[in-house]
């Protein structure tokens, strides 16, 4: 479903919408898990304006000048899945990578739920570039997936000073909103198999970015919206588009 649909139903549902909020504690409880099983990097904790701290991952590379945010989909960790092979792939090719804990809701939640924590969201991805710049990381990319790709893209639309140099969206349910706001460039990749709403909206998502300079869209034949099986291929084709704008 495009963003705008749900932010149609926020809106009608606006009563029981206004009690949607960050699941801190459920946060805490995958931070927990995961932090004693990292392989690659180490944990840091970033601060929002509030005083608030959010779980990171940070991959350094003595010798990257580049650096690459990490963002996971709905309702899951930094080191989750394929974002655990993106990460540490990059890592491999020569990038500094972060990848970022994102607000989550209780694990019943549907997607059309998470609108109202998108400007949490993109607080914590300025936090992310601005802890990337603050290392002496001259270039920055995001690398997104499924509902992480909204939140990036609403980060993108609002941001006034955490400038990026190129988007990997990965999995984007629907539309991109205000294309016109992009101001690097966009690959847009999903699966062949991906979900519906991924797949009936690619053909307005590559008309969107059609215009701005250095981005495509590619389809991953066999692929579904995990990339199950296939993370090597989603490396790749990661590794590809990011040459270019980040070297």
């Amino acid at each position: 479903m495009p963003l705008r649909s749900w932010l149609t139903i926020a809106v009608l549902l606006a009563p029981a919408m206004a009690l949607a909020q960050a699941d801190y504690a459920r946060e805490q409880r995958w931070a927990e898990e995961i932090t004693p099983a990292i392989l690659v990097g180490d944990p840091v904790h970033l601060a929002l304006a509030s005083g608030r701290k959010f779980l990171a991952i940070y991959a350094p590379n003595a010798s990257a000048g580049a650096g690459v945010i990490v963002v996971h989909g709905l309702g899951l960790h930094p080191d989750w899945g394929l974002i655990n092979a993106l990460r540490s792939g990059l890592s491999d090719q020569g990038y500094t990578t972060l990848s970022v804990q994102m607000p989550v809701l209780e694990p019943t939640a549907r997607g059309d739920q998470y609108p109202p924590l998108f400007p949490e969201a993109g607080e914590r991805l300025a936090a992310a570039v601005a802890f990337l710049r603050g290392k002496g990381l001259k270039k920055i990319a995001i690398v997104s997936h499924s509902m992480g790709s909204r939140m990036t893209n609403y980060f993108l639309n609002h941001a006034v000073d955490a400038r990026i140099d190129a988007w990997v969206a990965i999995g984007v349910s629907g539309e991109f909103t205000a294309p016109a706001a992009f101001q690097a460039p966009v690959l847009d990749l999903y699966g062949e198999k991906d979900f519906p709403a991924v797949l009936d909206y690619a053909a307005t998502r590559a008309a969107a970015i059609r215009g701005i300079r250095g981005s495509g869209q590619v389809e991953v034949t066999g692929a579904d919206h995990f990339f199950a099986g296939m993370e090597r291929e989603l490396l790749r084709q990661v590794g590809l588009f990011l040459e270019r704008p980040l070297r």
